[in-house]
C-alpha cells in the first residue's frame, strides 16, 4: 500500500485474546508493546472462581466474547453488560470489557473497567496489571502507568517474555514522565477538529498536503480499495466540496497515494506501486499542472527510484530537495529518510541518507519539510517513543547543513497508538493529520489542530512574482537567487517556470537581496528590507529585465557605502560579483559605472564623493580580472536625481551607483 502507515480504520484485536470454554473462562492478554502473550489467568483466586458463575451469566458472557473475537465490539459490550446486570461481581466481565474498550481506544473506560475488576478481586486480576498500565498510558496517566507496571514486574515467577514486555513499557512510561517534566506547555490544548463533510466521508481520507498559501489541499481517498487524489479549496474560511483531480493523474487500474504538492501548486510528486514502468515495488512519480489538468505521471527515474521501496515524498519549497523514505540498502536499517538534490540541469542527483540524527535501525517514514526549508517532521519507531508504534518527530537543519537530533513531539500529539504523518501550514502553527478519532465520518478522516509552540517551525513570509522583458512585457524563464544581506549567504536558488513565474518562502527577520540572471539581459538586483515585515505575509515582486543594448542601464541597488565615504562595504561583494559574471559572459560588453548623491552638502563635495565611489567599484572589478579598457567611470554628484530631495526616502533613492552599457 503506497501510503505512510496511518491508523487503521478498524482497530485490530491486538489487546485481548479471549479463549472461552464452557463454564471455564481463560482470558489471555496480548501486550501492544511487543505483541507478547502474557501469562494465563488460571491463578488461585482469593474468592472469584469462573467455575462458579451462573450458567445464564456464562452464556451471555460467552456470546459477548464470540462477538469480540469477530470484531463486533458494540454487540460484545452489550452482551457482557447484560451478564454484569445479573452478576455485577463477574470479574472476567469487567476485565474483558477493559480489553474491548482498549481496542476501541476508549482508554478512560478501559481503566475504569480494569479498576473495577481489581477492586473485586485483586489476586485474581493481578496478571492484568500490564494491560492496565497500557490503558493508563493511553489515557495520559503515565505516573499511574509506571506504578502499575512496577507492581506487575514485582510478581514472582513471571516468564521472560512477560518481563521483557513489562520492562519495555516501563522505559516508555519513564520517558513520558521525563518529557512532561522538561517540556512544560502552559495552556496548550490539543483539540483536533474534523475538517467536515466536504472532505471526510464514510471512505478513508488521509495524507493531506497544502500549497504555501494554504488555499488548496490535495489528499488521498480510498474507495473500495482503490486510492485516488482529491482536492479542495479554502474559500472564505471553509473548505470546498472535495473533487477528484482533473487530468491524467488518477488511474482506474492503479493506486496513487502518499502525495506532496509543491508550494506553488504546479507539481505533484507521489508514490505509485506496481506500475508497469516501475523500477521496484513502489516508486516516486511526478505530474505537472497544465491547462487541461494534471499531466500523465512520469517516473522520476533510477537516480531516485530503485528496485526497492520508495514512498512518502516531500518537496522543499524551492523544489531543490526531494525527501522520501526508502528501504534501499546502505542506510541504518529498515526504512530510512533520504534526500535527492536537483541540479542546474533539472535532473535529480543520487539520494543521500539524512544520517544518524534522524535515521535508526528501526523505520523512519513520512518526512515533511516545512515552508521554512529548515524544519523536518517525520515518524519513527526507532527513536524513543510512547509505545512500539511510530511517533512523530522534528529535526531542524543547522547552519552547517547538518540536522539536529530528532525530538519527539510529545504527548498528547504522540500517544501509544500509531501516529502516521503530519503536515504543517506555512503559518507554522496549523497542523493537519489523518486519524480515526471518535468523531470520524468513517475510518481515517483528516483533522486539523494547533501545534505546540516549542515544536513549531520558523515563521516565514513568501514572495511571488514574474520575471519579464521590460520592453515587451513577455515572461522570461530565469534563475532567481536570494541572498541574506547581512550574512551574504545564499538563502535560496530557484528557477522560474516557462512563463517567468516564481514563488519562494523566506524565514522572517532578515533583509534579502534578489538577483536574477538571464543570458542576453542585464542582471536584476534589488535589496528588500523584510526584517520587520509580518510573518505569514505575501509579497508580490515582479522583476523587469533589460536586454543588453547601448544606453541600457541598471541601478546597482546592493552596493553600499558608509555616509560620506568611498570605501565599499563588505555586503556589496555579492552585487559586484554579479557584474563580474555579466562581463565574463559577454566578452564584448563595455560599461560605465556612474556615481550619484543626494543634495545634502556642497555640490563640489558631492561631485568628488560620487567620483570616488565610482572609482572604488571600478577598482574592485579590476581586481577580479576585468580588463581596464572595458571600464569607464563618471561622477554625477547631485545633478541627476531620481526622486525628490525633500525627504529621506527620496534622498536614499538618489544616492546610488549605476551601470550603463557603452557598447556590446
Amino acid at each position: 500500500m503506497p501510503i505512510c502507515k496511518e491508523r487503521k480504520a478498524l482497530p485490530p484485536n491486538r489487546y485481548v485474546t479471549q479463549v472461552v470454554h464452557r463454564k471455564t473462562f481463560t482470558i489471555k492478554f496480548i501486550s501492544t508493546a511487543c505483541c507478547l502473550l502474557l501469562i494465563s489467568c488460571l491463578v488461585n483466586a482469593q474468592w472469584y472462581d469462573p467455575k462458579n458463575v451462573h450458567p445464564k451469566v456464562s452464556n451471555l458472557y460467552a456470546e459477548g466474547i464470540n462477538n469480540a473475537q469477530d470484531g463486533k465490539y458494540p454487540d460484545a459490550i452489550r452482551r457482557i453488560n447484560e451478564a454484569l446486570l445479573i452478576d455485577p461481581k463477574l470479574v472476567d466481565g469487567h476485565l474483558s470489557l477493559a480489553g474491548i474498550y482498549a481496542n476501541l481506544k476508549n482508554y478512560n473506560e478501559s481503566v475504569k473497567q480494569f479498576e473495577t475488576g481489581f477492586a473485586l478481586d485483586s489476586i485474581y486480576s493481578k496478571d492484568f496489571l500490564l494491560p492496565y498500565s497500557i490503558s493508563l498510558s493511553g489515557a495520559g496517566l503515565f505516573d499511574k502507568a509506571l506504578a502499575a507496571v512496577n507492581k506487575f514486574l514485582a510478581i514472582s515467577n513471571l516468564n521472560d517474555r512477560s518481563i521483557k514486555a513489562g520492562l519495555f513499557r516501563k522505559k516508555c512510561y519513564e520517558f513520558a514522565i521525563e518529557y512532561a517534566r522538561t517540556h512544560v506547555a502552559k495552556n496548550y490544548v490539543f483539540a483536533p477538529v474534523n475538517l467536515g463533510d466536504n472532505i471526510n466521508t464514510k471512505d478513508l481520507e488521509y495524507f493531506p498536503s497544502l500549497t504555501v498559501d494554504g488555499n488548496k489541499m490535495i489528499f488521498t481517498k480510498r474507495i473500495n480499495g482503490n486510492e485516488d487524489f482529491y482536492e479542495t479549496d479554502h474559500i472564505n474560511g471553509s473548505w470546498s466540496k472535495a473533487r477528484s483531480l482533473e487530468g491524467n493523474i488518477n488511474s482506474p487500474g492503479f493506486n496513487e497515494g502518499a502525495q506532496n504538492i509543491s508550494q506553488d501548486g504546479n507539481w505533484l510528486i507521489f508514490t505509485g506501486c506496481n506500475f508497469p514502468e516501475g523500477l521496484g515495488s513502489c516508486d516516486l512519480y511526478i505530474s505537472y499542472l497544465t491547462k487541461n489538468g494534471w499531466s500523465k505521471p512520469e517516473n522520476l527515474g533510477p537516480n531516485v527510484n530503485s528496485e526497492f521501496w520508495e514512498s512518502s515524498p516531500s518537496l522543499s519549497p524551492d523544489k531543490k530537495d526531494l525527501y522520501f523514505s526508502s528501504n534501499v540498502p546502505g542506510g541504518f536499517g529498515g526504512k530510512d529518510i533520504w534526500v535527492c538534490h536537483r541540479n542546474a540541469n533539472g535532473n535529480w542527483n543520487e539520494p543521500l541518507n539524512l544520517g544518524a540524527e534522524i535515521n535508526t535501525p528501526g523505520d523512519e517514514s513520512c518526512p515533511f519539510i516545512h515552508a521554512d526549508n529548515q524544519t523536518l517532521y517525520f515518524n519513527s519507531n526507532g527513536h524513543q517513543c510512547y509505545s512500539e508504534k511510530p511517533d512523530l518527530f522534528v529535526s531542524r537543519k543547522m547552519a552547517s547543513g547538518k540536522w539536529s537530533a530528532a525530538e519527539n513531539l510529545g504527548y498528547p500529539i504522540n500517544t501509544i497508538d500509531d501516529e502516521g504523518s503530519m503536515v504543517v501550514a506555512s503559518d507554522g502553527k496549523t497542523a493537519y493529520y489523518a486519524s480515526d478519532r471518535s468523531d470520524t465520518k468513517g475510518g481515517l478522516d483528516i483533522y486539523t489542530f494547533e501545534l505546540r509552540e516549542d515544536v513549531r517551525p520558523l515563521r516565514t513570509l513568501w514572495v511571488k512574482g514574474k520575471v519579464y522583458d521590460k520592453k515587451t512585457k513577455i515572461g522570461l524563464p530565469s534563475s532567481v537567487e536570494l541572498t541574506n544581506v547581512a550574512t551574504r549567504q545564499a538563502t535560496s536558488k530557484l528557477q522560474t517556470d516557462e512563463v517567468g513565474n516564481y514563488l519562494v518562502t523566506l524565514p522572517v527577520g532578515n533583509d534579502y537581496a534578489f538577483n536574477v540572471n538571464r543570458k542576453g539581459y542585464l542582471f536584476y538586483s534589488q535589496n528588500f528590507d523584510l526584517r520587520n515585515n509580518a510573518p505569514d505575509s505575501t509579497y508580490q515582486i515582479d522583476i523587469p529585465l533589460q536586454s543588453i543594448e547601448v544606453n541600457a542601464g541598471i541601478v546597482l541597488k546592493n552596493v553600499f557605502f558608509n555616509t560620506k565615504e568611498t570605501v565599499l562595504k563588505p555586503e556589496s561583494v555579492t552585487e559586484l560579483d554579479n557584474v563580474v559574471r555579466l562581463l565574463n559572459e559577454n566578452p564584448n560588453l563595455k560599461i560605465q559605472i556612474g556615481g550619484h548623491t543626494d543634495n545634502v552638502g556642497k555640490p563640489a563635495d558631492n561631485l568628488r564623493l560620487s567620483v570616488g565611489r565610482a572609482v572604488s567599484v571600478v577598482n574592485y572589478l579590476l581586481t577580479k580580472g576585468v580588463k581596464n579598457e572595458r571600464l569607464t567611470f563618471k561622477g554625477y554628484g547631485e545633478t541627476k536625481p531620481l526622486a525628490t530631495n525633500n525627504n529621506e526616502e527620496g534622498r536614499a533613492l538618489n544616492r546610488r551607483t549605476e551601470l550603463s552599457v557603452v557598447s556590446n
